[in-house]
Order: C-alpha cells, then sequence, then structure tokens
C-alpha cells in the first residue's frame, strides 16, 4: 500500500533518497507521520510510553530509535517497525558517510603525490571532477582508510628499511605498480612455497627462453604457481625505472612482478632470474627492487641471474664470438635463446652495436 493510515509512504519513502552532503534524522519522518494522524508530540510520548524529552531529541536526531522504540512506534502509528529500523540504520550511515567526507577532503592533497592518473589510464579506477571520489578510490585500491594508514605500510621509516632503495626515488608510482602485482597475485592460486620445487622450476623455465613468449609466460606462470610463487607482468610507468621486483605476501606465498622496461629478451630474462635469486636466497621480510645500485643483496642477485643463464666459465668464449653461427651454436649447446648469448656478449665486450638482430623484443600486445 501506498499509504498507512493515512501516511503518504512514497513521499516518505522519497526522504530515504538523501543528497551526499547532508542527513535527514528519522525524526522529521516520525514528525510528519503524527501530524497526519493529528497527534501531538506529548499524545505520541504518552501512548509510547517514552518521555516527551525523548521523543524531542528523536525528532532532533539526537537519540536514535532503538529496536525496541520501533516496536512501539509500530503499534502507535501503524508504521512498520523495520521501516524505522532502515530510517535509523541510514540515517547513521550517511552521517558516518558525512564526518568521513570531512576528514577525507583534508587529506586529497596527498593525491598530488599519487599517480592516481596513471590508475585512470589503465582502468583501475573511474575518473572523477570530484577529487574526494578518486581519493576514496585510491584508497581502496591500496586497501587502506586513511593517508597515515597508507603511511603505515609504504613509508614508515622501519618499512623503508626493508626495501630496496630504488623504491625511495618515487614512492608514489612506485607503490602504485607493487600495490597492483600485489592484487594480481591474490588472484593466482599458489600451492605453498617449497624450495626444491622452485629450483626445479627454474631449470624448466630456463629452457622456456628459446620457445615463442606468447606461450612461454603461461608455461613460466604454471611453473611458478606450483611451487609457491606468483608470478605477474604488470606494465612499466613512468619515473620507475625498473624491470622487476619481488616480496613474499605470506610465509607460503612469494611474488615476482616484471614487466617489459627495455623489451629485449636477454634484459626480461635476466630480470626474472634476479628476482628469482632473491626468493631463493634473501630475507622474506624485504620488498626487492632490480636496480643499479651496489646494494650486497642486488648484487648477490644479480650473480645467481648471470650463472644460472651462463656460467661464468664461459664468459671468455663468449667475449671472443665474431660471427651469428658461433652465437647460435654456443646458444643451442647451453639450451637457451641466442639471444641471451647476444646479450652476454654486449655486456662483456661493451660493442652493443653487434648481433642486435639476434635478440628478440617484446612488446605488450604480443602478451
Amino acid at each position: 500500500p501506498t499509504h498507512i493510515r493515512g501516511v503518504n509512504m512514497m513521499k516518505v519513502l522519497k526522504k530515504l533518497s538523501y543528497e551526499p552532503d547532508y542527513a535527514v534524522a528519522p525524526g522529521e519522518t516520525l514528525k510528519e507521520t503524527i501530524e497526519s494522524l493529528n497527534m501531538t508530540q506529548k499524545e505520541l510520548a504518552t501512548r509510547t510510553g517514552l518521555t516527551e524529552q525523548t521523543i524531542i531529541r528523536i525528532f532532533k536526531g539526537e537519540q536514535p530509535i532503538t529496536y525496541e522504540t520501533a516496536n512501539k512506534l509500530e503499534l502507535v502509528t501503524g508504521v512498520p517497525a523495520r521501516f524505522w529500523n532502515n530510517l535509523e540504520s541510514n540515517y547513521r550511515e550517511q552521517l558516518a558517510k558525512i564526518e568521513e567526507k570531512a576528514k577525507l577532503e583534508k587529506e586529497i592533497k596527498w593525491l598530488d603525490t599519487i599517480e592516481y592518473k596513471e590508475l585512470v589510464k589503465r582502468k583501475i579506477i573511474e575518473n572523477s571532477k570530484d577529487k574526494y571520489l578518486i581519493l576514496k578510490q585510491v584508497f581502496t585500491f591500496f586497501g587502506v582508510s586513511s593517508v597515515d594508514a597508507w603511511k603505515n605500510i609504504w613509508k614508515k621509516p622501519e618499512v623503508a628499511a626493508k626495501r630496496s632503495h630504488a623504491f625511495e626515488t618515487n614512492q608514489g608510482s612506485a607503490s602504485i605498480w607493487i600495490r597492483i602485482g600485489e592484487i594480481e597475485a591474490n588472484k593466482i592460486n599458489c600451492e605453498p612455497f617449497n624450495r626444491e620445487k622452485f629450483k626445479d622450476a627454474l631449470i624448466k623455465i630456463r629452457r622456456l627462453t628459446t620457445e615463442n613468449i606468447e606461450t612461454s609466460i603461461p608455461k613460466m606462470q604454471k611453473l611458478c604457481s606450483a611451487s609457491g610463487v606468483a608470478l605477474v607482468l604488470v606494465p612499466e610507468m613512468k619515473k620507475v625505472p625498473w624491470s622487476g621486483a619481488s616480496k613474499w605476501l605470506n610465509s607460503e606465498k612469494a611474488l615476482i612482478i616484471l614487466n617489459l622496461r627495455g623489451k629485449s629478451e636477454d634484459k626480461f630474462w635476466f630480470s626474472f632470474f634476479h628476482e628469482a635469486g632473491h626468493i631463493l636466497n634473501d630475507n622474506k621480510g624485504r620488498l626487492y627492487i632490480a636496480d643499479n645500485s651496489n646494494d650486497p643483496e642486488e648484487l648477490k642477485a644479480n650473480q645467481f641471474a648471470a650463472d644460472f643463464l651462463i656460467p661464468a666459465k664461459y664468459n671468455k668464449l663468449i667475449a671472443a664470438l665474431n660471427s651469428k653461427k658461433q652465437i647460435t651454436d654456443l646458444a643451442h649447446e647451453l639450451g637457451i635463446s641466442p639471444g641471451i648469448v647476444a646479450g652476454r656478449f654486449h655486456y662483456l665486450t661493451g660493442n652493443y652495436r653487434q648481433f642486435n638482430d639476434l635478440i628478440n623484443t617484446f612488446k605488450w600486445k604480443n602478451l
């Protein structure tokens, strides 16, 4: 029914569609209801057994309509208790939202430190002229409720000490790139981490360097997830000059993030094995980001990747190669892509022009 004992329910229900910047107290609706019933507030107090002061406070929104009061109002007004309960719940929820908005609007300037437009570009959040709405989406993306909460996760000194120095150069963009990787990793079901299985997976993944990248990536991800490592590819961001990162999501699941910065296959595969080295050999409580620093753990991961792909004993031979056939023959002997051997030649000799056509380049549209 649209009317209950003279109450225009459509008019009352319309009040539930309040604007986001204000809240209508349930008492306003109650006041209209008793007026339509030709009932005074004193009479309402008498009929419900509540004090007149309680009724006045309910009218003003200073006192909530409890479940007990709602039941009494149903008997007196004929309007269901669930209606009063819903009205009260919506009112309190809206008050909380207004309070939250007032608080968050003070934090909008923080958006200038975050490359949130990149999130819009990647269709992770929706664009809006209202910075408050953008701020809420960014908080949801990071899984935090405030700037302080974000800082506690990404910026506190004790947190910073657990990650590579590269992160500190651009914390806004860096945190977005890492967070995208975390979210994607959470979608991947992994077996509990098994060190021996992961080492075995790396041997199989090394052989995949000879395959087409479109087919090798899914195989890599499957081998990694079976050994407790979530491998995700996240397109690179401006101002974030890295090709990979790694961290532990929990005690049984590790994360490796790669992008295609540099786009050449030798760099891509080196980045993967570099991060794998961190997973196998380094601190579980630290975020590692591949950079060119002299951090001992980064240098150790570099050595792991280099030796895993091509043992150092071949370096002298590679530096002396002078034909494409020699490159491809050695690559076949090693069981890896010729592009990786050509990349090692470049590194050892500084001659980056020779054998470039043996190195494949990767593009996101192919993946």
